[in-house]
């Protein structure tokens, strides 16, 4: 609601078109193939999500214009910097923001920082300081700038606020590229709205005309408006698309502080010491970590807490999903042994594996582990369900308990909370003792998430048949053994 007696430039963000409005779909001739495609490959880590994209609005304007509930000030550390954005909050919220800002004693960099609107449309402003650049020192700013829209994020997230305007919180002045900041923004904006989208209604972005051109070529890769507009912005996303929040990763960077140097160890000593440094920043570039050889010694002697453990299972799965990213994989990918298609009947995301697919003794099975993960990562932060079609598989196919077991160990622990069912699609008994022995005696927690499944028809009451992408040897292979079920459903392109 706009304040009593708001100047009239201030902009009603509701007035604004949203990204989405101001989209015109074109007419292509690949129109079919481009969605046909969408539905049997890999899906974009950020795939098309219409609700999502009905949030954000791109503006080119003045952020202190915005009649929203909070506009961002990117400043300096002591919240003095005379940048234009800044310079044009201070005009607009009068002489009162200053003698607030003097209260909060400054600002850490990638901070945030919450006052008064005073004479702004917006209720609130929330202050942050960006990162200093240096190519040297990019790891060091990417995390820094990640923080700063995290925290704005967070802080809007609490304070219950309903919309949020944002500048471009890295100023000429601190030398970040554009480009490369964009990304951050966009991503870490895109992560939390997949998260936390029940909590805010309006996100714009308020750009200059020099930071427009950048806004428009990026946002399409983090918010595709359409099924055509994600698969064409797919090759142009980066290789480091950052964790389930956005956030850089990069295991190999981070810091490795000994507990006391020149000190014999003490294991009495360590949960206390863990505890004093609990204040310690948590961000990728700044988690410390302890002894890593004196960890490994202590897991061959079965004295490693569970805690400590799983810091170790993160690390590793973090280094694998890193190459994952760099590799080429291009190779196991056109096997389409793996895709995304709909949802279930609870709304879950649907992951299919085509057994018959799987060139086990002719494929690098490492790279096919690297794969699994690079589609995965993404899908397992909610509910799936998995449905392995077993259909016609052969002793070529057979992906033996060694590697399961790999993959079982290797991947996040999200994988195993969030499946929350395995549809064994045509099995064959001798599948079923395998199956059986390896949940009972290999891994546990999966023997009472697996579902065997003789027919379609008893696959389509947990999951409808348009929503399921079927390879068309298995629909052939069920109405030969099953006799039809679903005539009108049409098969899926060969797979």
């Amino acid at each position: 609601m706009d304040p009593l007696g708001a100047p009239s430039q201030f902009v009603d963000i509701e007035s604004l078109p949203g990204w989405s409005d101001a989209y015109e779909a074109k007419q292509l001739d690949s129109h079919q193939n481009l969605l046909e495609k969408a539905q049997s490959d890999v899906r974009s880590p950020f795939p098309y999500r219409k609700d999502i994209n009905a949030k954000i609005i791109l503006w080119k304007g003045d952020v202190a214009l915005l009649n929203c509930t909070a506009i961002v000030n990117t400043s300096n550390e002591s919240l003095t910097d005379k940048n234009p954005v800044s310079e044009s909050i201070f005009m607009h919220a009068g002489p009162d923001l200053r003698d607030e800002l003097q209260k909060l004693k400054g600002c850490r960099t990638g901070e945030a920082k919450l006052t008064k609107g005073f004479n702004l449309a917006a209720r609130f402003i929330i202050h942050t300081v960006g990162p200093k650049y240096k190519s040297r020192y990019r790891t060091a700013a990417e995390s820094s700038l990640y923080s700063c829209y995290r925290n704005v994020l967070q802080l809007a997230k609490e304070q219950a606020m309903c919309s949020v305007g944002f500048c471009v919180i890295n100023s000429l002045k601190r030398c970040y590229p554009l480009e490369d900041a964009t990304h951050i923004a966009l991503r870490t904006v895109r992560r939390f709205l997949e998260i936390h989208g029940q909590t805010l209604e309006k996100v714009v972005f308020a750009v200059s005309e020099l930071e427009e051109a950048t806004y428009q070529k990026l946002l399409p890769l983090y918010f595709p408006r359409s099924l055509e507009e994600e698969i064409q912005s797919l090759p142009y996303l980066p290789a480091d698309i950052g964790n389930a929040e956005g956030e850089p990763v990069v295991p190999e960077r981070q810091i490795r502080i000994t507990e006391k140097p020149g000190v014999p160890d003490d294991a009495s000593d360590e949960e206390g010491l863990e505890a004093d440094l609990s204040f310690i920043g948590s961000h990728a570039f700044a988690r410390m970590e302890g002894d890593v050889d004196k960890q490994r010694r202590l897991i061959l002697q079965g004295q490693l807490s569970e805690a400590a453990l799983q810091k170790q299972h993160q690390r590793n799965y973090n280094r694998w999903l890193c190459q994952a990213r760099a590799e080429d994989l291009s190779d196991i990918a056109s096997l389409k042994a793996l895709y995304q298609t709909g949802v279930d009947n609870c709304g879950r995301t649907v992951m299919v594996v085509v057994g018959r697919n799987i060139p086990v003794t002719l494929i690098d099975m490492d790279k096919a582990l690297l794969y699994f993960i690079h589609v995965m990562d993404h899908i397992a932060v909610k509910e799936y369900v998995l449905v392995y079609f077993h259909t016609l598989t052969n002793d070529y196919n057979q992906l033996d308990s060694n590697f399961l077991k790999k993959l079982y160990d290797v991947v996040d622990a999200k994988y195993k909370r969030n499946l929350k069912a395995l549809y064994f699609v045509h099995p064959t008994f001798r599948s079923k003792v395998s199956a059986w022995f390896f949940t009972t005696f290999t891994v546990s927690g999966l023997k009472d998430k697996i579902h065997y499944v003789e027919s379609l028809q008893q696959l389509f009451t947990a999951i409808p048949p348009e929503q399921i992408d079927l390879p068309p040897f298995v629909l052939e292979y069920d109405a030969r053994e099953n006799g039809p079920y679903y005539s009108s459903y049409p098969p899926s392109p060969d797979l």
